[in-house]
C-alpha cells in the first residue's frame, strides 16, 4: 500500500447529529500513532443534506446550486479535521483536487465543485500522490447488494468489481446522493485502476485494515 493513505472520511462520522468530538479524538490519536502520511478528505453527510433540504423547502434550486451548499459543509468540516491535527497538518484545506502540494503527515481537502463529490476528490488525490488504495469510511459498513435500510435480506458483498457497483449505485452522480460509493468516482477508480475499500466507523476495524490483517468491508476493484 504504500507510506500514502488517502481517507475518506464521511461527514456522517464527523457529525452524525452533533460534532462527535470522541470519535475525532479517537481518529486523531489512531492517525497520529501511524507511520506514512494521510490524506483526508472529507464529506458533508447530515450537516450538507440539512443545508440542502432547508433550501429546497424554501426555493426551488438546481443541482448545482443544492452541490454547492454541500460543499460548503464539507469546507466546514474539513477546516474542523486540519484544525485538530494542529501543527502536522498541511496550512490550509485543500479545495482543488488538482492541486499538488508537498507534506509532511496530514493534508485535508474537502468538496471541489458541482457535479463532483468527496468520493471524487479521494479518487483524484489517490491519482495524484500515487496511492493505489481509497479507503471509504462512513456509517455504511458494507456495499449490500440491496438497500439495507428497505430490504431486511439485505445481502453484505465483501468483494466486488466496478461493473457490480454500477449496478447497484447506478452511473450519475445527484447532489444528496446517499450511496456507498459515488457512481463517477468508481468510474475515475476503475479507470485509473484504483482499489477502494468501503468500511464502517471503527478504528479498529481501520487498524487492521493498515496493519493488512483481517477486516470488515468490501473490496471494489477491477480484477481484469
Amino acid at each position: 500500500m504504500g507510506n500514502d493513505y488517502v481517507l475518506s472520511l464521511g461527514g456522517s462520522l464527523i457529525v452524525p447529529y452533533e460534532i462527535d468530538v470522541t470519535f475525532l479524538k479517537e481518529f486523531k490519536k489512531m492517525i497520529d500513532s501511524r507511520e506514512g502520511r494521510f490524506i483526508l478528505v472529507c464529506g458533508g453527510g447530515r450537516t450538507a443534506r440539512s443545508y440542502q433540504d432547508a433550501a429546497s423547502q424554501i426555493e426551488k434550486l438546481d443541482e448545482s446550486e443544492l452541490d454547492w451548499i454541500g460543499i460548503g459543509a464539507t469546507k466546514v468540516n474539513a477546516e474542523l479535521v486540519r484544525a485538530i491535527f494542529g501543527k502536522d497538518a498541511f496550512e490550509k484545506v485543500i479545495t482543488d483536487p488538482f492541486e499538488k502540494v508537498d507534506f509532511q503527515k496530514i493534508l485535508v481537502c474537502s468538496g471541489w465543485k458541482p457535479g463532483r463529490s468527496t468520493d471524487y476528490v479521494a479518487v483524484q488525490m489517490a491519482k495524484n500522490y500515487g496511492c493505489g488504495t481509497v479507503i471509504n469510511m462512513s456509517n455504511v459498513n458494507y456495499v449490500y447488494d440491496k438497500d439495507p435500510k428497505k430490504n431486511k435480506g439485505a445481502r453484505p458483498l465483501h468483494k466486488m468489481n466496478y461493473e457490480e457497483l454500477q449496478k447497484i449505485v447506478g452511473t450519475e452522480w445527484k447532489p444528496g446522493m446517499n450511496a456507498p460509493f459515488d457512481p463517477v468516482a468508481a468510474k475515475l477508480a476503475w479507470e485509473e485502476k484504483k482499489k477502494v475499500v468501503i468500511m464502517g466507523a471503527d478504528l479498529r476495524n481501520l487498524k487492521n485494515f493498515l496493519e493488512e490483517k483481517e477486516f470488515n468491508g468490501t473490496v471494489i476493484e477491477d480484477e481484469s
